[in-house]
């Protein structure tokens, strides 16, 4: 369940994971804004494009990926009007090539940024894919929908924008519409480049790819739950962390893995978290890969239950079975819950300073030390523990909002426990749990060293 505080006395009781929303947002809880008519709306246009594959045209005025682009950059413009020009519009672009690009093609991404009011370089990501495909991934002529895939996560981020943008938050919102997911996740990783060009310090990068549909081919259906999938070990990391993480444990902790649970302890009753502990779907992937690969922290939100007889498919129909990503087979109160808890999720992200980077000192001791370095807009910091072999953090906390940058745990046996700390900022807002662990903050690795 989502929780929220009204004041910093109850900060101890918040369970590990909560976090406030910015002061600046005067008009209420961003996530209740949202509206699942602009969502249907939204992704009605994109299946109006007919198809948006990659290598589709760049220049036809209303078929293709160009003109997809260009709608998409329209509605961040419109979005920006509403916020006094809040949100400045940016397109990384690259030539690409792939296995699944024979000839280099132009390859761009379309993106707003909601820069932050204190720490503008601190960034929080949210991103969907435009393009689409059919069966055979090089088919840039025949129609493809693509209703779910991804024109739920597109229409995410563009709603996502349109609501928070009325609000203020300390660090910067960053929404962007991908390309060349289907050729390779090359708008993930032209993304991610230009993310390190910039010299963000990307906090989280939620990445929404499928999150439209309660029902899967089978038959069963589930619209109570949305995945939220992570890498467990650090992608970025080389054989000297891995070897460190496998002796003083940390292969469950890594700043992705924490993030999911961050985002678990905001779900609501009526869609719940469930964590799915590995980096992807089997021999999948989606563009947060490319940000984890460059030591990002970043998790996919992707359906209960996927329905593969609407995805990837040619349109039409086989022995009375109906294939193709169409939008009739999208749930769009399912989409609006998606986007909902992504809303609250950037709201409480962008708010909350950075996770610190907490070590641990508790070999030969009866007692365990803790010590991190101070966190630009921190306030004070939370000690969380758990046992070596629990899932999540405890409950409550060892010690709630200590304005120190180091605590001394009296009589707690380092050797059984995994230990964590967040930071709060003004208003309450938390961060993200960082493991005391090889490899657990939130910031690329220096270096791969073996």
């Amino acid at each position: 369940m989502r929780k929220t505080l009204t004041s910093l006395a109850f900060i101890a009781t918040l369970s590990a994971g909560g976090a406030l929303h910015a002061a600046g947002s005067e008009t209420g809880e961003p996530e209740a804004a949202v509206s699942e008519a602009r969502l249907r709306a939204n992704v009605e246009s994109l299946v109006g494009f007919g198809t948006r594959h990659t290598l589709s045209s760049q220049d036809d005025p209303q078929r293709g990926i160009g003109a997809a682009r260009r709608w998409a950059e329209a509605q961040f413009r419109q979005s920006a009007k509403a916020c006094g020009d809040c949100l400045e519009i940016v397109l990384p672009e690259t030539m690409a090539t792939s296995e699944r690009i024979p000839e280099p093609v132009r390859l761009v991404d379309v993106v707003a940024i909601q820069r932050g009011t204190e720490r503008p370089n601190e960034v929080v990501i949210v991103q969907g894919h435009i393009d689409s495909r059919v069966s055979d991934v090089m088919d840039a002529k025949s129609d493809a929908p693509g209703a779910n895939d991804d024109g739920s996560g597109t229409a995410l981020v563009l709603e996502a924008a349109r609501v928070l943008s009325q609000h203020k938050y300390p660090a910067t919102i960053v929404y962007a519409v991908l390309s060349g997911e289907e050729q390779g996740l090359l708008g993930g990783k032209l993304l991610a480049d230009y993310a390190t060009k910039q010299g963000w310090t990307v906090k989280a990068v939620l990445n929404n790819d499928i999150v439209g549909g309660s029902c899967g081919s089978d038959g069963y259906c589930d619209d109570t739950h949305v995945r939220v999938f992570s890498e467990g070990t650090r992608a970025d990391a080389g054989d000297g962390l891995r070897a460190e993480a496998r002796r003083y444990g940390g292969e469950n902790d890594s700043p992705s893995r924490n993030l999911s649970r961050y985002i678990a302890g905001l779900d609501d009753p009526a869609l719940e978290v469930r964590q799915v502990w590995r980096a992807d779907r089997m021999g999948r992937g989606g563009d947060h890969l490319p940000f984890n690969a460059l030591g990002y922290p970043a998790v996919r939100f992707s359906v209960a239950v996927e329905d593969y007889e609407h995805q990837h498919q040619d349109l039409r129909t086989e022995d009375g079975t109906k294939y193709g990503d169409t939008i009739d087979e999208m749930d769009f109160p399912y989409l609006a819950k998606v986007t909902r808890l992504n809303v609250a999720s950037l709201a409480a992200l962008a708010s909350a300073p950075m996770p610190p980077a907490p070590k641990v000192d508790a070999a030969v001791k009866t007692w365990t030390d803790l010590t991190w370095d101070a966190v630009p807009g921190a306030t004070g910091y939370t000690i969380w523990k758990r046992r070596t072999d629990a899932p999540s953090w405890e409950a409550e906390p060892v010690i709630a909002n200590v304005a120190a940058t180091s605590a001394r745990l009296d009589g707690v046996r380092g050797d059984d426990w995994l230990f964590g700390v967040s930071s709060t900022g003004l208003g309450g807002a938390r961060s993200p749990i960082a493991s005391a662990v090889p490899g657990g903050a939130f910031a690329p690795l220096e270096a791969n060293a073996d």
